[in-house]
């Protein structure tokens, strides 16, 4: 199968960035999401963000102008009836993904595929979610989507090889580099990454270190370009949080269960960049540790 048509599902942090990728590759791209708020920010910061590129002499202005064309702002999944594939980007929540599905599949063609962009979900149980779990495979992007290079790759157990097959070109022709994941909690980068920002809360937790000092001490230390505080409020604190209880419930270890602490920061609504407040307060010009 051919893909040229592809609807995105969520214009938040993610969705906005697949779209934006997909429309500078040459995919016609229909972006969905029930709030118009949020499409008209996911337009402003595609837009910013081609701009930038532009400048960085990454892109040709008649490539931002081209890509910005190809991109079609909608509110309803109606407008999916003749997209050849659809990436999920939707809250790292499963049954808002399974509602979306519901919604979703009675709208597509009978060989149209599906992908979830979760970064932790079962792609098996998704995909039992919809009319056609042979179809149906996990393409979990990185953040910020037109800068990361990886798409994790997760079959199902019902994945057929042609759907593989599809979506390994598809992302290929993103210009992103692949690698194929098993159907476990958290695949292959968020296995090992979202344990390491759950010690890293601990450590803040037990007192070890503040803010700062952890942060400090895992870029110079470890050579990492940002510190595990701060990417975990890059990423979102909510995301992180959703992430562990995956791993946690998955995989019934106890080195899995999420920092008290990390639940706590949740509970207030400070879960980072996006709300202003997370390990860094972001109100003001310059991030100050809230620890």
């Amino acid at each position: 199968m051919t893909i040229e048509k592809v609807g995105v599902i969520g214009a938040g942090q993610m969705g906005n960035g697949i779209a934006h990728v997909c429309a500078l590759a040459g995919y016609d791209v229909v972006l969905q999401d029930i709030d118009p708020d949020s499409l008209k920010k996911a337009i402003d910061t595609i837009t910013y963000n081609l701009t930038r590129q532009v400048s960085r002499g990454i892109i040709k202005d008649e490539d931002k102008d081209k890509a910005l064309k190809r991109i079609v702002p909608v509110n309803d999944v109606a407008a999916f009836s003749d997209v050849d594939l659809v990436i999920e980007a939707a809250t790292e929540k499963e049954e808002v993904k399974r509602a979306i599905f519901a919604q979703l599949c009675p709208v597509l063609r009978a060989d149209a595929l599906i992908s979830s962009n979760t970064s932790s979900i079962s792609i098996t149980r998704l995909a039992a979610a919809t009319d056609r779990p042979e179809q149906f495979i996990g393409l979990h992007f990185m953040n910020p989507v037109p800068v990361m290079k990886l798409v994790e790759l997760i079959r199902g157990i019902a994945t057929d090889e042609e759907t593989f097959k599809t979506a390994r070109e598809f992302t290929n022709r993103l210009g992103k580099t692949t690698t194929n994941a098993e159907d476990f909690p958290a695949f292959i980068v968020n296995r090992i990454l979202m344990p390491m920002i759950n010690e890293a809360v601990y450590t803040l937790y037990e007192g070890v270190g503040n803010v700062e000092a952890i942060d400090t001490a895992m870029r110079l230390g470890a050579n990492h370009p940002m510190g595990p505080l701060e990417l975990a409020d890059f990423i979102g604190l909510d995301t992180c949080l959703s992430v562990m209880q995956v791993l946690y419930e998955g995989l019934a270890d106890t080195k899995y269960r999420p920092c008290p602490l990390l639940v706590k920061y949740v509970e207030a609504g400070w879960v980072g960049k996006k709300a202003d407040r997370g390990f860094y307060d972001y109100r003001g010009d310059v991030p100050v540790p809230t620890r």
